[in-house]
């Protein structure tokens, strides 16, 4: 299978592209940005990997630069290392991730990438013979790490980084200031907010959903672009975030402490058998 049958896009106006891997079936498959500038291009999370990405980008036209300009460079930022955000990582000569996690990419951590698929989840193999328990992130080598407050120019744009842990210890957000755009990877989405995993933590999940509050209520985010599911905006993100704030007392740190236990049996030996 080929990259331009792999993945599939639509244009959102203003330089955005929604990208996804078309026959990745599951609650876990990642939105993937594309955001174009003057001057650089960057990709929000970059999927599984099963098919190269920048592939796909050139050959459906994506990174085509303007009649007699040069072509820009691209940047992969990852909003965080998990499995369906990372795997395509590998593709991309440039690769952003915050520092709290630049280790595990490094050296190809599928622990705490949580890599977790099956073949029920891919509807179309990508090759003959492929199958889900051979997957893993494998090691990249990020090119740039990336802080709180650090800003990404794409020339006629700037994305701030806001690193906001909960989900996983390197989780960020990027933020258009400019257009009141947020890109919020897996820190909040519209559905069920996990903070069961290898390295999640309630209580900075708390002060990140405190932030978010903040964002909205200084009028600083009209629009979200999420790591899974729809786009949404500020009211919705601000219900989310104070539901969440609401609901984590101590019968949730409990629940949510067992819960983690046993993803991390269960990740531990899904990964040994990977590995032997």
């Amino acid at each position: 299978m080929s990259a331009l049958e792999w993945f599939a896009h639509k244009p959102l106006g203003g330089g955005i592209f929604w990208i996804q891997e078309r026959f990745y079936e599951s609650g876990n498959r990642a939105n993937i940005w594309l955001v174009r500038g003057s001057q650089r291009d960057v990709v929000i999370d970059a999927g599984l990997g099963l098919r190269s990405l920048p592939d796909y980008l050139r050959a459906s036209g994506l990174l085509a630069p303007q009649e007699g300009a040069a072509p820009r460079p691209l940047l992969a930022v990852a909003t965080h290392v998990h499995f369906d955000h990372s795997g395509g990582l590998q593709h991309f000569e440039e690769v952003a991730v915050h520092s709290a996690e630049a280790a595990a990419l490094l050296r190809g951590d599928n622990y705490e990438a949580v890599t977790w698929l099956s073949d029920r989840e891919v509807a179309r193999p990508p090759r003959p013979g492929w199958r889900a328990r051979h997957f893993r992130v494998p090691p990249v080598r990020p090119s740039r790490l990336l802080q709180e407050g650090d800003v990404i120019s794409l020339g006629d744009r700037q994305l701030t980084v806001m690193h906001m842990p909960g989900h996983s210890r390197g989780s960020i957000c990027l933020h258009d200031k400019d257009r009141k755009i947020l890109f919020s990877g897996d820190v909040v989405y519209d559905g069920s907010m996990i903070d069961w995993l290898p390295y999640s933590r309630v209580s900075d999940y708390v002060a990140s959903c405190q932030r978010l509050m903040e964002l909205v209520d200084r009028g600083l985010v009209e629009k979200v672009l999420p790591g899974h599911f729809n786009i949404f905006g500020a009211e919705r993100l601000y219900r989310l975030a104070s539901n969440y704030i609401s609901q984590a007392g101590v019968c949730h740190k409990v629940s949510t402490c067992a819960m983690r236990s046993i993803a991390s049996i269960a990740l531990r030996i899904t990964n040994s058998r990977v590995t032997s």
